[in-house]
């Protein structure tokens, strides 16, 4: 099981350390994480106390990056706290101080854009300059769709692209929450949903259906304002799983959304909200079992 600790309770041990903010665990980190034992990572992200416009929205939050490290191997992830104090250590004292002091870097492996220290100061030249241990600069990783950066995938989820950001995370957009208790009109209707309210310092993809997978089971869900019913509805995720029953209010919903199939409209009354969705939820169980193959 992997550990996470807060960086003022790390216990120095030799390690070989990943060091990034790695918002989406994308396949860019993953090539900066490979050989690494621990990982070194940044809560909240740097820009939320040093960017001129805050942090952007996230890919991943801390409690989905702890799995996805966790999933690939990862021994220890050290989470520093980033406050103002922390963004004013200089980029020597964060290589001795925090580095080798604290976490007795042996190998250190960034990014080629990765930035440090006071004002940003620290770069890859200044770690591979330093003798006390051996840093490694990971390439940047392309494929078909371009460079793999966290930005990209923000760009592809809110355009709706999920296919094309799942080949650049190495597996499927996720957005999770506890269910909370809705009007249960889907009930009503016969397609039960599990409801979630999107985490707003995440990235959202635009409204509409999706075929996806809720704590691996296949679903159709609807994101969205419910136009058919209210005027000015609350953002929601409302999750239908396929061929489940059972009540999921006050639990953890996972849902990975595999393909944006339409976007949401408003019906002239529930007999053609109903024909709708029987064929989303055929057009989904299709997708899904595209992806299960």
């Amino acid at each position: 099981m992997m550990r996470v600790t807060e960086l003022h309770d790390a216990q120095f041990r030799e390690r070989r350390i990943a060091v990034g903010e790695f918002d989406g665990v994308h396949l860019g980190h993953l090539a900066v994480i490979d050989g690494c034992d621990s990982v070194l990572t940044f809560e909240p992200h740097p820009r939320a106390v040093v960017g001129p416009t805050g942090a952007p929205p996230l890919l991943t939050t801390l409690a989905q990056k702890i799995d996805v490290l966790a999933a690939i191997g990862v021994d220890e992830l050290v989470v520093a706290n980033f406050d103002e104090a922390f963004s004013q250590m200089e980029a020597d004292a964060f290589i001795t101080d925090i580095l080798i002091e604290r976490l007795g870097a042996t190998e250190v492996s960034v990014g080629q854009n990765f930035r440090f220290g006071r004002k940003a100061r620290g770069d890859a030249e200044l770690l591979l300059s330093d003798t006390r241990f051996v840093a490694r600069i990971a390439d940047i990783v392309e494929s078909e769709h371009g460079v793999i950066s966290s930005s990209r995938i923000r760009d592809l989820v809110k355009a709706g692209d999920l296919e094309s950001a799942a080949a650049l995370l190495g597996r499927p957009f996720e957005m999770r929450g506890t269910v909370v208790d809705g009007e249960k009109r889907g009930r009503e209707l016969g397609y039960p949903t599990a409801n979630i309210k999107p985490d707003p310092i995440c990235v959202i993809p635009p409204t509409g259906i999706y075929a996806c997978t809720s704590n691996s089971l296949p679903a159709v869900a609807s994101l969205g304002v419910r136009p058919t019913f209210e005027a000015e509805g609350e953002l929601l995720l409302e999750v239908h799983l396929l061929d489940f029953s059972g009540d999921l209010y006050g639990q953890e919903l996972k849902v990975e959304l595999l393909q944006r199939l339409r976007g949401e409209l408003k019906f002239d009354g529930i007999e053609p909200l109903i024909k709708q969705m029987k064929l989303d939820s055929e057009q989904a169980a299709a997708v899904c079992q595209s992806h299960a193959v």
